[in-house]
């Protein structure tokens, strides 16, 4: 498997991830036009989240737990880029249905791409 590696600056040399969260004005806006859509979730894919790594640097191996990180569990993965992106709607409070929903559409995407 081959990953890319993409800067947001290769998307669009001219965007400022940073003012994308700034309001709601701003977040009608991401939600609403597909482009600022586009580029709002490449940056958050590329971009570190207060003590979070970014998904990117989880998926190519870029991120090494930290050791309390390795003992409760989270290693390089779906898992911790899941906790990256929903951790506070969908991790560390137990079994839920978006949990069963989340786990039940990854494995069914792997089966259909024929991977494990």
């Amino acid at each position: 498997m081959t990953f890319v590696t993409l800067s947001i600056k290769d998307v669009d040399p001219n965007f400022d991830g940073s003012s994308t969260f700034v309001s709601n004005y701003n977040y009608g806006q991401a939600a609403t036009d597909p482009i600022i859509s586009f580029k709002t979730a490449i940056w958050f894919w590329m971009t570190p989240q207060a003590n979070k790594p970014s998904s990117h640097d989880v998926i190519i191996g870029n991120w090494r737990p930290f050791a309390a990180d390795a003992s409760a569990g989270q290693v390089p993965g779906y898992g911790v880029i899941t906790k990256i992106i929903n951790g506070g709607l969908e991790c560390g409070h137990g079994s839920d249905n978006r949990v069963a929903d989340r786990i039940g559409f990854y494995k069914r995407y792997c089966d259909i791409l024929g991977v494990s």
